[in-house]
């Protein structure tokens, strides 16, 4: 039996990370995320909740990068580990995986309008930081903007 491709398990989180915006509060953009330890065991699981919570920064990557540290326990770095999510984060969820030191950001939709990871700010790979998280965009791109497209569209 061959070992899973690093392409492969990446759309195997992004399944993952879709199923968990699936469980997105009505009225929350529905994006989802999840924090992966470098055992592959998954630490937290979260959704957007700003409107459901009534919390500005209770984006889905924030919420599971605060559950991810909790469950560790050890202090906040959350070296080695991967941020997976749905949509590409905005230059708050990125400035919040660049301090908590995580390894690995993988996501699905690219977000020309907000995105900080290589769409119109790139944050996470800006030289004059101490850390830089290896990043991989675009990952099922098609079906994360689909269920964003959804969500818009009932909305107007």
């Amino acid at each position: 039996m061959s070992p899973t491709s690093p392409r492969s398990e990446d759309e195997r989180l992004v399944r993952r990370a879709l199923a968990v915006a699936g469980d997105t509060p009505e009225g929350d953009v529905p994006v989802g995320a999840l924090l992966v330890g470098p055992d592959g065991r998954e630490l937290a699981v979260a959704t957007n909740r700003r409107e459901a919570d009534g919390d500005p920064f209770a984006h889905a990557e924030i919420l599971a990068l605060r559950e991810a540290a909790r469950v560790l326990g050890d202090g906040w770095r959350l070296e080695d580990c991967t941020l997976v999510v749905t949509l590409e984060p905005c230059t708050m969820c990125a400035g919040a995986a660049v301090a908590a030191r995580v390894g690995r950001v993988v996501f699905g939709a690219w977000e020309p309008r907000t995105g900080a990871c290589g769409s119109l700010w790139d944050v996470v790979r800006d030289r004059r930081l101490v850390h830089r998280p290896e990043v991989r965009g675009g990952v099922l791109e098609t079906e994360c903007a689909a269920l964003l497209e959804q969500f818009f569209r009932a909305r107007r």
